[in-house]
């Protein structure tokens, strides 16, 4: 017998060898009909994984987003199936779900592809789904996985098995479709009623632009045809709303290509509106203790070597500038925080000075991929309203308390109120990638999950995703 822990802290028995689904119709005979995805001791399962040992299980279904999550993932993957069907000797790489959809990177070789083939796409996509596949999760040892895509004459694939370790490798099989996948699918292909390809794009392999380029194609499904029928009128909405739209329209903005990819132009009419919001923006922060200062647009490349942020972060700064001077070389600021140390470090400071609160408008500048580029949203120069808190651990708590009620008023008086924050936290497998003592992480980490709760925020917790 197992004990399975439910989220409302419930603990129930059963045989060992209990599938997910079981677990699911021993709650209530509707949520076995929603389920469709499941975590197991924070893994992501199949809905029919057995479970075998003793651990904490939480169900989703399409509402919740790791439900979306699978269910997009699970698009992807008859999204593959359909392009192989339609354009033989296409070569598949990676197929992710992303926040709203999926999307997979295919070498189509010789075939052309465009949005006028869309329909084609997801009229196949749709005649797979009908046929209810289910998709099984299955182990290969490393050999097989090679010798498959070998096979399929697929080096992409062969690129990504290399770098796996044998006896972590897994397949899913679906109809006649095989593919290299960790897991994370709904039940089977007939849950999906209604698919959309929505736009597609130039994409380098694993992101490198000296290798080879590869074509995007995105898309966005859903368990029912009303539903995507009211995504699409939302898009078309959002459309109208579109800052680039606007920002032309209202004469803010403008990009130059002599002036560079990502590097906005702000108009006399934008530059009046930034001023306007910086100002208001100072004025809170003034009233919540905090102190202007500025730093330079560049800083030494030793500055982000000391700080951790070079090895962190190297390849997304632009190439460091170099100078007359023997072995000198700077960095256009990629971030504020060397900075800001350095300022407190320019002078001695008593417990009682603490906590100093630096707030800084400061420009950074990032290498971001030119396909990555968007608006005003994904640039290459770009100013953060940004600052940094010098503290003691008993001021921990409070200086999080402060730092939320600052943003919950700015958030406020620009009308925010549907949002979600995200607390980010280390991965406790992965511990070694990440500087400072574990007990100011763990003190961190307490601070701000009890901020979050006591101001009542909605959050999600995103467990590997805190900064370095």
């Amino acid at each position: 017998m197992i004990n399975v822990t439910l989220p409302d802290g419930s603990i129930k028995e059963f045989e060992s060898g209990t599938t997910v689904l079981d677990v699911a119709k021993s709650i209530s005979e509707g949520l076995a009909r929603n389920v469709i995805s499941a975590k197991y001791n924070g893994t992501t399962v199949e809905t029919k994984t057995k479970l075998t040992t003793d651990g904490s299980l939480v169900l989703f279904t399409w509402r919740d987003d790791e439900g979306k999550k699978a269910f997009w993932h699970s698009t992807s993957h008859v999204m593959a199936q359909a392009i192989q069907d339609l354009y033989p000797g296409a070569k598949l790489t990676i197929g992710p779900a992303i926040d709203n959809g999926f999307y997979y990177d295919v070498d189509f070789g010789e075939h052309k592809v465009s949005e006028n083939d869309f329909k084609k796409i997801e009229d196949k996509m749709l005649e797979i789904a009908r046929g209810k596949h289910e998709f099984k999760m299955r182990e290969v040892s490393k050999q097989e996985a090679l010798d498959f895509y070998k096979k399929e004459n697929n080096p992409f694939k062969v690129e990504l098995i290399e770098n796996l370790t044998d006896g972590d490798i897994t397949f899913c099989d679906h109809d006649t479709f095989t593919d290299l996948c960790r897991g994370g699918h709904i039940p089977n292909t007939g849950i999906i009623k209604a698919v959309k390809l929505m736009n597609i794009a130039g994409a380098y392999w694993r992101g490198d632009e000296h290798n080879p380029q590869l074509t995007r194609v995105y898309g966005v499904s859903f368990p029912k045809q009303k539903e995507l029928k009211e995504y699409l009128e939302l898009l078309e909405e959002a459309k109208k709303r579109d800052h680039r739209k606007l920002g032309k329209e209202l004469q803010l903005f403008t990009f130059s290509q002599k002036v560079g990819q990502g590097l906005p132009l702000w108009l006399p009419k934008g530059a009046a509106l930034r001023e306007r919001l910086e100002n208001f923006l100072k004025k809170a922060q003034q009233k919540a203790g905090y102190e202007q200062v500025v730093s330079p647009h560049i800083g030494q490349k030793e500055l982000y070597v000391t700080s951790g942020h070079y090895a962190k972060y190297g390849e997304d700064s632009f190439q460091p500038i170099k100078t007359p001077s023997e072995d000198e070389e700077f960095l256009l600021k990629p971030m504020n925080c060397p900075h800001h140390c350095e300022i407190f470090n320019s002078q001695s400071w008593s417990y009682r000075d603490l906590p100093k609160r630096f707030a800084e408008f400061g420009t950074v500048y990032r290498y971001e991929q030119s396909g990555e580029l968007h608006g005003l949203t994904r640039v290459r120069g770009f100013t953060q309203d940004d600052a940094h808190i010098f503290c003691t651990p008993d001021q921990l708590d409070e200086e999080f308390k402060k730092v939320i009620d600052l943003v919950l008023y700015v958030f406020g008086s620009l009308g925010f109120e549907n949002f979600t924050a995200q607390v980010s936290l280390r991965d406790p497998e992965n511990k070694e990638k990440y500087i400072g003592e574990e007990e100011n992480w763990v003190k961190a980490e307490n601070a701000i999950i009890n901020a979050a709760k006591e101001k009542s925020l909605n959050y999600v917790i995103e467990t590997g995703e805190a900064a370095f």
